[in-house]
């Protein structure tokens, strides 16, 4: 069953923030994860306006998932971010189709 990671961004410092997000990617990549939306246009349908990057990724099952955010790759993504980004990094299983 896939798993979702669904990432609320406040970014910083743009400039930096393009590290974290070429190591974030190879990270996803290597553990079989695919952006399903990377921070585009946004349309607040109900309550307070988001104003923070919004990024979905899919991974094929949760504990894949919990294994790239537990990865040496992904916490020196982690660690590129910090400082010119912080977030909300949720977990949410998907749905047998």
């Amino acid at each position: 069953m896939p798993a979702y990671l669904i990432a609320r961004v406040r970014v910083q410092d743009p400039a930096a923030y393009e590290e974290y997000k070429r190591l974030a990617a190879a990270a996803i990549e290597k553990f079989d994860g695919r952006y399903r939306a990377r921070g585009g246009t946004m349309v607040t349908l109900e309550g307070d306006e988001e104003k923070s990057r919004v990024v979905v990724v899919e991974f094929p099952s949760l504990d894949r998932a919990q294994a790239w955010y537990r990865s040496p790759e992904y916490q020196e993504a982690i660690a590129a971010r910090t400082g010119c980004a912080t977030g909300q990094f949720v977990l949410v299983d998907g749905l047998d189709s």
